[in-house]
């Protein structure tokens, strides 16, 4: 079954995100000309767009004269604008390829996160699927090779309206696409369903639809700030041992805490948990850029955590700064 085009599709432009951290202003809102401002752009996956917005809003309270401009719109446009020159920095959720390494793709890796398979919260078999979990397979039947197509498959249950799992994936070239399609040993080209762009496309299509099957990155599941699931959408608890059953040990979808630990602990699997990463052309000789990155793998490091994503270790992120200092 060949990838639909979902009605959301108008709507591509409108969900891509963007945002400016604006240099310094005097007092009376004029700006200060005192300062030369520098700027730095992103672009890139959606995985990482609430954290560079944090590390930008942190680091001009200290930097003043560092004008931000970060837009997400998936890895694949990371990608794409850092080699075309269109921005300066890609925001990359996935591992570089042979290929793309290749191309003179510099990358330098900054933290942790995962992606989750989502579901409707109000869908009539959330509570049995809390209870038995899906396996590995069982996406793969789901989201790949199309041998489960609705619940009463997926649950081996009769009933008297049998109802299609509706499976949303992205359209756009996404990190999150080869993290999820990863855990099942396939690739984004291999996955089914209709194609939305981009996080919030996916959670919004899911959160409207009642049978409707999708997965998303940690932050467009749960809220950062008070750790709990958004609204309308619930995660669907992969059964990782395979025996049919959610055990004690692989219950930690309630908040976000639980969840992070989880991915740090390695209790839930990699892939779909991931390293995020900066990517330019070439290693950039911007020193605004280097000093930036530096700030990021030692300072900026202590707002990962409270901004919804696990730090890495510390020997991984000395390795990093190392990268800088060549």
């Amino acid at each position: 079954m060949k990838k639909r085009t979902s009605l959301l599709a108008t709507a591509l432009f409108a969900l891509l995100l963007s945002t400016t951290a604006s240099p310094k202003h005097n007092p009376d809102g004029t700006p200060d000309d005192s300062v030369t401002t520098v700027s730095i752009s992103f672009s890139g996956a959606f995985a990482l767009y609430p954290l560079v917005q944090v590390w930008a809003e942190e680091y001009n309270k200290t930097h003043p004269d560092i004008r931000f401009d970060i837009q997400a719109g998936g890895a694949g446009k990371g990608l794409t604008d850092c080699l075309t020159g269109a921005v300066d920095i890609g925001m990359f959720s996935r591992e570089l390829t042979d290929a793309e390494k290749a191309k003179g793709v510099w990358w330098l890796a900054l933290c942790k996160d995962a992606v989750l398979p989502t579901m409707n919260a109000k869908n009539p078999n959330l509570k049995s699927l809390q209870i038995r979990g899906i396996k590995k397979d069982e996406f793969k039947g789901i989201f790949a090779d199309k041998t489960i197509d609705t619940w009463d498959d997926l649950l081996g249950t009769t009933s008297k309206s049998t109802k299609k799992i509706n499976v949303y994936t992205r359209a756009d070239a996404a990190g999150a696409a080869d993290a999820w399609a990863g855990f099942f040993g396939k690739k984004q080209e291999n996955m089914k369903g209709i194609g939305v762009s981009g996080d919030p496309g996916v959670a919004d299509a899911v959160r409207k639809d009642l049978n409707g099957i999708g997965y998303n990155n940690t932050l467009f599941v749960y809220d950062a700030a008070s750790g709990k699931k958004l609204p309308g959408i619930e995660v669907v608890p992969i059964d990782v041992n395979g025996n049919g059953t959610i055990d004690a040990d692989e219950n930690f979808y309630g908040n976000l805490r639980s969840f992070l630990k989880a991915v740090n602990d390695g209790k839930y699997p990699s892939p779909p948990a991931r390293q995020l990463y900066f990517i330019t052309k070439g290693k950039t000789q911007k020193k605004e850029i280097l000093d930036f990155f530096k700030w990021v793998l030692t300072d900026g490091q202590k707002f990962v955590n409270s901004a919804g994503y696990v730090p890495l270790p510390k020997n991984t992120l000395g390795e990093q700064l190392k990268k800088i200092a060549k």
